[in-house]
């Protein structure tokens, strides 16, 4: 196995490595990073953290947080490769245990079943809220052409590190359908007043690319079974292998 090494960067060099990588990722110019390596200095120097994962002496992940208030801390971005990230979200959650935080939060986009996946399953966070067009429009290459919806997650720091359980598909099939995809098939079920099931595309990167009037329309798609969900006082508990949310409801939101 390579050997893995997670620690806090904080000087300009390690930062500007940093920079670089969130620009591979984003796909844009190294001279134009998403997140320059001159914010990044100025966060840490405010009390923010930047994680740096190492594997074989090369930078292959990082991931950015500061707090906010009410003992709070947010995650403005995070990166790795397959089989890091999981490594590098703990020690942000390490990180904003010491220093007396409870949650953690972060937006992500929530057409990327993957890293629904990853932050609702794997990680056990919550979405707690949904944004439409967060950040307007975007230029870099992954997100182009599209409107920035976001999902924000919000982890409990305190709690035990038990993923959520996958849902029984069989619900999900027995379920209503209450609306269409863009692709002909069903888009979303729905179980009653306490749980809704939306699907989201395979890949929505590679369609962007493909047919971003498609992707475009998944998008919309998408928000109406959300903003819908969400008003009645529904949450993000769970995704599933092949692109499901699960939508779920208190007794106390009902």
């Amino acid at each position: 196995m390579t050997p893995v090494i997670l620690r806090s960067v904080h000087d300009v060099a390690s930062l500007a490595a940093v920079a670089d990588h969130f620009s591979d990722v984003w796909q844009t110019p190294r001279t134009a990073p998403p997140f320059p390596a001159e914010l990044l200095h100025s966060l840490v120097h405010a009390g923010g953290a930047v994680h740096a994962a190492y594997a074989d002496g090369r930078l292959a992940g990082a991931a950015v947080a500061v707090f906010g208030p009410d003992r709070q801390t947010y995650s403005l971005v995070a990166a790795a490769e397959r089989g890091l990230g999981a490594r590098v979200k703990q020690a942000q959650r390490a990180w904003a245990l010491e220093r007396g935080a409870r949650t953690m939060r972060w937006t992500f986009d929530p057409l990327v079943g993957r890293n629904a996946r990853f932050n609702l399953v794997k990680l056990g966070a919550v979405g707690t809220e949904y944004l439409v067009d967060f950040y307007g429009p975007m230029s870099d290459g992954v997100n182009s052409g599209d409107e920035s919806d976001r999902l924000t997650v919000t982890w409990d720091l305190t709690a035990p590190e038990t993923p959520h359980g996958p849902d029984d598909p069989a619900d999900r099939a027995g379920a209503p359908v209450v609306a269409t995809a863009p692709d002909g098939g069903p888009l979303a079920h729905r179980d009653g007043d306490r749980r809704v099931w939306c699907r989201v595309p395979d890949d929505i990167v590679k369609l962007r690319a493909a047919d971003p009037v498609l992707a475009l329309r998944w998008r919309y798609a998408v928000r109406e079974v959300f903003t819908g969900a969400f008003a009645q006082g529904f949450t993000a508990t769970g995704m599933s292998r092949d692109g499901w949310y699960t939508l779920t409801r208190t007794e106390d939101a009902a």
